[in-house]
Order: C-alpha cells, then structure tokens, then sequence
C-alpha cells in the first residue's frame, strides 16, 4: 500500500515526518511517498537510516504556510506539497494521504483534486477521541465548518456512523448531538431542527449529548459544526497537557522526589493513561465527504503522530471508507434523510 505524505506539511517538518514516515514503513509495510522538496526529503532519508527501505520521493517546490488563505495559496502555488500528495491519489498512484500541514489547504485541495462525494454538501474532520470506558467517541466536525445547517450535521452523523462501524468495528454505532442539555428543546435551532431529522432517520439516533459527557461514552459519534468541535478538541487537548503540567510541577523538590518513589509501582498504569490521551497516539484525523482518503494530523506533530496518522490512513484505505459513504447514500438508511434524497 503507498500512501502519499505531504513532507514539508506542520511545525517540524520535514524531519519529523520524514522520521514518522520511515518507522511507519518499517513497523507496517506501507510504502511512503513523501512529497516536498527533494534535497532535504533526501537529507533526512540519510540521517534516519532509511537504507533499503521502500521510500519514494516525488518533487514540489512550493510550501503552503500557515498564515497563507489556503484558496488563494492553493491557486498560486500549483505544486505546493500538499497539492501534489493529493493528486497522487487522485491519479491512483497512493491510496491515501497525510498531511499536518495548513488544515484549510489540504481540505481544499482535497475538494478541488479529488471532489466531494455526490450528496454530502460539506466535509467534515472525524477526531476519534477516547472515553472512560475505553471505546473510543468520534467527533465531527472537529474544524472544516464553522456555519452548518440541519443537513451538515445529519450528513456528518451518517459518515460518523461508517466511519465507527467499518474502521472501529461498532456494529451499532450510538449517534449523539452535542448541545446544551439533554431535553430535546434544548439547542439552537440547527440543532433542534438537525435532532428532528435524526429522530426520524434510521441510524441509532440516541438524542442530546452534553459537552460534560462527552468522554464518558454515552454515544459512539457525536456531531456539532465545526466551530464547536474545534473548541471542544482543542480545549481537551489543553486540559490534558495543564493536568501533565499540574502533575509534573508537584514532584518538583525532595518533597516531590519523595513522594515521586512511592509512586513508582503506579508508573505504567500512568503511562498507559497519558498514552490513551495523548492526541500522538491517534495520529490524525480522516477529511470525510471527498472521494478519496485523506488524514489530517495535528500541526504539532511529532515522528509517533506521523508514523500513527499514517496507520490511520492504512485503515481507511483498507476499508474503502468513501466508498462506503456512497453506498450508504444510497442505501436504506439514507432513504429516511430528505437532505440526501
């Protein structure tokens, strides 16, 4: 399997991905196709060691940066790297792409290569998230729509439902609506009319989601726009780190390093929690409603989150995710949406 990765795409690039890109190739047997300049794609090639390995290296000369509107960036910068990572899926050349570059960017050159699936009117970034009981939620949108009507979001809660069922492996998944309470008044009016149409749909439409039980696993997908799932990722990521930072700065001292050794037999199972929270660990998220499989991983990444946002990408492209979206659209459940009719 080849996946194509933008290289020179997030704040430690190329290294970090590079080096994510070679442990993927070694741990899983993909065969990278890193995207981006060619002479310092190749530097790190020498100084990880990749040797034998099946790496390719395809040409483009222009770079995407963060503080560039991705519309016009993507119309002066033809051969940007994230650009040409996601025509080699278009022209079939990789069966996936991962990018940690500008977010904005690679959603568009994911609408303008590869298109939007007929019948889903906005794509949205799926973040699987994990809960107290250890199945993970997965929340859409976490970032590509800031304004949705009604129909965004039942379309998000039918791409949420195969995404959990075909790449989690949910045979049911519960489908939820963030809001503000759980009484069906509760809401704007998105989302009241959104619930209303979901209650009628024939996916397992649980109702109302608050925010305080969101981690708690009381729905397999949670939908909202993407304004209020960006919040809601971004503010779990912050609290995760405040609490690493909180834990940390109180074994500071001999105090600290005292207290530190009599929890020593505790070590693992506390890294075995940072581990499920730590946004490293799930890699990346999938852009659904495009005809193709694209991962967007965190900005911050570092080689784990690559190598991990690349086993993402492996597990969509293997499950042929969009090509479950368009056969759900026509299928039976579907057929009770009016916004897919």
């Amino acid at each position: 399997m080849r996946i194509a990765v933008d290289a020179m795409g997030g704040d430690h690039a190329p290294r970090a991905i590079v080096e994510g890109a070679v442990h993927a190739a070694r741990d899983f047997g993909v065969e990278p196709v890193l995207v981006g300049i060619p002479a310092r794609i190749e530097a790190e090639l020498r100084r990880v060691g990749a040797g034998a390995l099946r790496v390719q290296v395809v040409e483009a000369p222009d770079v995407i940066e963060m503080h560039e509107h991705p519309a016009m960036a993507l119309r002066r910068k033809r051969r940007s790297s994230i650009a040409v990572a996601v025509q080699q899926v278009h022209e079939g050349y990789a069966d996936a792409v991962v990018s940690a570059g500008h977010t904005g960017a690679a959603m568009g050159a994911g609408l303008l290569i590869l298109g939007r699936i007929k019948g889903i009117e906005r794509p949205a970034i799926a973040a699987v998230l994990p809960t107290v009981g250890g199945r993970p939620v997965v929340l859409l949108d976490a970032g590509a729509n800031v304004d949705c009507q009604p129909q965004h979001l039942v379309q998000f809660g039918l791409m949420g439902d195969i995404y959990a069922r075909e790449v989690l492996g949910i045979p049911s998944p519960r489908v939820g609506l963030l809001s503000n309470g759980e009484e069906d008044i509760k809401g704007n009016d998105v989302t009241i009319r959104a619930a209303g149409i979901l209650r009628d749909s024939k996916l397992n439409f649980v109702g109302n989601v608050e925010g305080k039980d969101l981690f708690f696993g009381l729905a397999d997908v949670v939908v909202c726009d993407g304004f209020v799932g960006n919040v809601v990722l971004k503010c779990g990521e912050g609290l995760v780190l405040a609490i690493r930072q909180i834990f940390t700065s109180e074994l500071r001292g001999w105090r600290g390093r005292l207290l530190a050794f009599y929890l020593l037999p505790l070590l693992g199972p506390a890294r075995r929690i940072w581990g499920r929270l730590d946004y490293r660990e799930h890699g990346g998220a999938p852009l659904l409603g495009i005809n193709g499989v694209c991962i967007i991983a965190h900005g911050r990444s570092n080689a784990r989150a690559i190598r991990n946002a690349i086993r993402a990408a492996m597990d969509a492209a293997t499950h042929h995710v969009p090509a479950r979206i368009i056969s759900a659209i026509h299928g039976e459940k579907a057929a009770a949406l009016p916004c897919l009719r």
